[in-house]
């Protein structure tokens, strides 16, 4: 299968270097455009990537066309190809623009999808959310599916609860990344060396990710596991619930939904 990216900013090239990087597709069978030709270039071809001219010419070239610009670009970017995606499995990473939108801007029959990764695909650890109302036919999910799992874990999210989950998965690893920087920023107070204290703290964040995700255990439950009675763990715990780690958190996530819903 080749793929098209209309735009390649840092969302199109997260997702194009997660598959190189899990061997799920070859560089040549991906081809990216943009309005800035010297830039697209210098992104693409030294990692093997096939820049186009246009959009017409990267659409005649894929078989699954990525729509990945800014949402206010959307209906620029489609309305010389509208007639040209009908062929195609069309799927969108602009934030917001979800079926129904598109179904106004699209040829009828077009076969669409809208997707919202986060970077972390990059490294094949990512998460994709995929709108469950979408217009791609069994064979073309399942194609979807097989491809991208091999960067993500995939999620159908009802369109009511999309901006949500995106919150979580998308914004989500700007929070944990302050975290990880607090906690070694801790860890070089106290004498660490700073390059071991990253590493030492972001495998602490991968492996309570996937240990959670394989036994299905309850957060709390995790938590109290390593909270000795009397011990040192409980008394960090104490020491963030008095400073309101909890609600600092609930809080940011409210902010982030206010601002969608404005």
């Amino acid at each position: 299968m080749k793929i098209g990216f209309i735009g390649f900013g840092n969302m199109a090239q997260a997702l194009a270097d997660g598959l190189i990087f899990k061997d799920a597709i070859r560089p040549g069978q991906i081809h990216a455009c943009a309005k800035n030709w010297e830039k697209l270039c210098r992104n693409t071809e030294p990692k093997g990537f096939v820049p186009c001219r246009d959009s017409g010419e990267l659409v005649d070239s894929s078989d699954m066309v990525i729509i990945a610009v800014k949402p206010y670009l959307v209906e620029e970017v489609i309305a010389p190809i509208r007639e040209k995606l009908t062929g195609k499995m069309v799927v969108s990473v602009a934030a917001g623009f979800l079926f129904d939108r598109y179904e106004e801007i699209l040829a009828p029959d077009t076969h669409h999808m809208s997707i919202m990764p986060n970077t972390p695909v990059s490294v094949g650890e990512g998460i994709i959310l995929c709108e469950d109302k979408n217009s791609l036919t069994p064979e073309e999910i399942q194609s979807f599916r097989g491809l991208f799992s091999r960067i993500a874990l995939i999620e159908t999210v009802e369109t009511k609860n999309f901006g949500i989950a995106g919150t979580i998965s998308g914004c989500g690893p700007a929070f944990a990344g302050m975290f990880l920087e607090a906690l070694a920023d801790a860890a070089v107070l106290h004498g660490l060396p700073r390059d071991l204290s990253y590493k030492l703290a972001s495998q602490m964040i991968v492996g309570t990710g996937k240990l959670q995700l394989q036994t299905n255990a309850h957060p709390g439950a995790m938590k109290d596991a390593v909270c000795s009675p009397g011990g040192t763990t409980i008394v960090g715990v104490a020491a963030l619930e008095r400073k309101g780690l909890r609600s600092a958190v609930i809080d940011a996530v409210d902010a982030i939904q206010t601002k969608r819903n404005s």
